[in-house]
């Protein structure tokens, strides 16, 4: 009983009383259970003692036998004889939703096992009994093999059937609805028909009565017709003056144009000359600089000469100062042998020794004065040298800044011209632009008055159309209704071909009127041609003038460069001599002696 109180509820699938030893009020309380539930499925009761007591058990069969939502019993080892077994036979008679019974291990015998075959065949949904140890005969054991096996099949043909008769009644419901919708579709079509036939019937009798009217009205709308070939006549002759007009209007802008385009060549031949006339200018300004560079370089290759000749006069001196000091060491010399030698003789030769390097310094004094004079004239020169280099860098830097200044001018000049020649050219433009669209306004409005006629002129032939088209309609109903009106009807028919030739001819008169306009357009468009090939021989010319303009800058560009190089070489030979003078100074026996004291 303790495990029946904590029991699960009863919205649970399955319970599980195993091994709780329940007794007579278990077995009564889950007879309640089973009797007054709807939701348990499956119910375990192995290893308890159910069969033991007759009344408990009697009254669990009741419940199972009433219920009708338990599939699955598990009574194994419950000690159920075969009196029980009865019970549960009665009990699987009345019950329908049992599909598992598990009884082994209990002691059913013979007589159960013949009471559970006998109500196998009353019920027909166990598909599975287990009646292993429970001393069954083994015949009784495949007869009731061979019952839950029919019930199996049974279950499974009965399973098949539900659902075959389940798609067979949603065919039939379909096919239900399609014959129903096909019926609605019948029906509304036969309405339809109905609805298409009165109609017709209306609109047959509201067609016979627009033709009787329309009988009459055709009168009116022939004279409205003659009215409107009246204006349209009128509208032509505006036309025509219009396009007379227009073209006087472009002869008068043909002659603008080529006068526009003669002053321009001539104002493109002037600015023509005036550059050629600049770059000769400059050209003459150019080899006039390079004759001064050129006589700049001759004096300069002058000096350097000069100098070279002076400083090979100056290493023969040398040479001859180290001659005589070398035949003075040498006398100098042989005197004292000849003193050692010659004793006897001493006197005589010192005093020849004597005389001979008083001698000797004298020439050296000379010697020296020769070459401070030497010297002094060398320093004269070289400053000589130093101021003809100041006067030639300063003719230089003038003429680098007549150079710049000249082409300063040249450039403002040259940007002064385009900007005038753009202002011009802009002005120009706007003049064309403004007559070309006082010229497309004026086309405009004549294509627009050609198109409203033709518009006028193609409705007059569609509404003469119609009505050749009604009155042939009406003849035919007119012949089948009122013989009578036979002869009325050939004279209106008679007039309508009347109207017709006449539109006829107009329509000639128009498409030839069509055809001068087709001229004019062509003649417009030669017109524009002309025009857009004038503009690009305009930009070719000014595009020619700008190429021009940047040759001429890029040459001044070549010169300048040549010119700094020349500088830059000058500068350089400058260095050159003086340095050759500063390490001639410094190597002269004078730069030695100074820097001795």
């Amino acid at each position: 009983m303790a495990a029946w109180d904590g029991a699960p509820s009863t919205d649970h699938l399955g319970l599980l009383f195993q091994g709780n030893n329940l007794r007579t009020l278990g077995a009564e309380a889950l007879g309640k259970l089973l009797r007054q539930n709807k939701s348990i499925r499956s119910l375990i009761l192995e290893w308890n003692s159910l069969g033991a007591w007759e009344e408990g058990f009697s009254f669990f069969c009741q419940g199972l036998g009433a219920n009708n939502s338990l599939q699955q019993l598990d009574l194994r080892n419950n000690q159920i004889n075969h009196q029980g077994a009865g019970e549960l036979a009665m009990a699987l008679k009345q019950n329908a939703s049992l599909q598992e019974l598990d009884l082994r291990w209990n002691n059913i015998g013979l007589l159960g096992g013949r009471a559970l075959l006998n109500c196998l065949h009353s019920n027909k949904t166990l598909k599975r009994l287990e009646l292993a140890g429970n001393n069954v005969p083994s015949d009784i054991l495949k007869a009731v093999e061979q019952a839950v096996d029919h019930n199996q099949d049974r279950q499974t043909i009965l399973s098949e059937t539900q659902n075959r008769t389940y798609i067979l009644s949603k065919e039939v419901l379909s096919l239900k609805d399609e014959k129903n919708k096909q019926f609605l579709d019948l029906m509304d079509t036969i309405d339809k028909q109905r609805e298409e036939i009165a109609r017709s019937s209306r609109m047959s009798a509201a067609r016979v009565s627009q033709l009787q009217e329309a009988l009459d009205e055709q009168h009116s709308i022939m004279n409205s017709l003659k009215a409107k070939l009246q204006m349209t006549e009128a509208a032509l002759a505006l036309s025509e003056q219009k396009v007379h007009n227009l073209g006087e209007l472009l002869n008068a802008t043909k002659q603008e144009q080529t006068s526009m385009a003669e002053h321009h060549f001539t104002e493109l031949q002037q600015q023509r000359q005036e550059g050629a006339d600049r770059e000769g200018k400059l050209l003459r300004d150019l080899s006039a600089a390079s004759e001064k560079n050129l006589l700049l370089r001759n004096q300069v290759d002058e000096l350097e000469k000069k100098c070279k000749v002076q400083q090979d006069q100056l290493f023969q001196v040398k040479q001859d100062l180290t001659n005589t000091t070398a035949e003075l060491k040498l006398r100098a010399v042989q005197a004292e042998v000849r003193g050692c030698s010659f004793s006897r003789c001493w006197r005589q030769e010192w005093l020849l020794g004597l005389a001979e390097m008083v001698s000797a310094a004298l020439q050296v004094d000379h010697m020296t004065q020769q070459m401070e004079a030497s010297g002094r004239s060398m320093q004269d020169r070289i400053q000589r040298l130093e101021a003809v280099r100041a006067a030639l860098e300063e003719e230089l830097s003038q003429v680098k800044a007549a150079a710049l200044s000249e082409r300063g001018q040249a450039e403002e000049e040259l940007i002064k011209v385009r900007n005038q020649a753009r202002l011009e050219e802009q002005q120009r433009l706007e003049h064309l632009e403004e007559k070309l669209r006082l010229m497309t306004e004026s086309r405009d409005e004549a294509q627009n008055c050609c198109f409203k006629q033709k518009q006028m002129v193609a409705e007059a032939q569609a509404k003469a159309s119609q009505l050749s088209l009604q009155a042939d309609g009406l003849r035919r109903r007119l012949e089948e209704l009122q013989q009578d009106l036979n002869s009325k009807d050939e004279e209106k028919v008679m007039e309508v071909n009347k109207v017709k030739v006449e539109l006829q001819e107009q329509i000639g008169h128009l498409q030839a009127e069509r055809a001068a306009q087709d001229g004019l357009r062509e003649k417009i468009a030669a017109l524009e041609r002309q025009l857009k090939a004038l503009s690009s021989n305009h930009r070719e010319a000014l595009l020619d003038k700008e190429g021009e303009i940047s040759m001429l800058l890029e040459k001044l560009r070549v010169k300048e460069a040549n010119i700094s190089r020349m500088r830059e070489e000058e500068a350089q030979r400058a260095s050159f001599l003086q340095n050759a003078i500063m390490a001639y100074v410094q190597g002269s026996p004078l730069g030695t002696h100074s820097s001795r004291k």
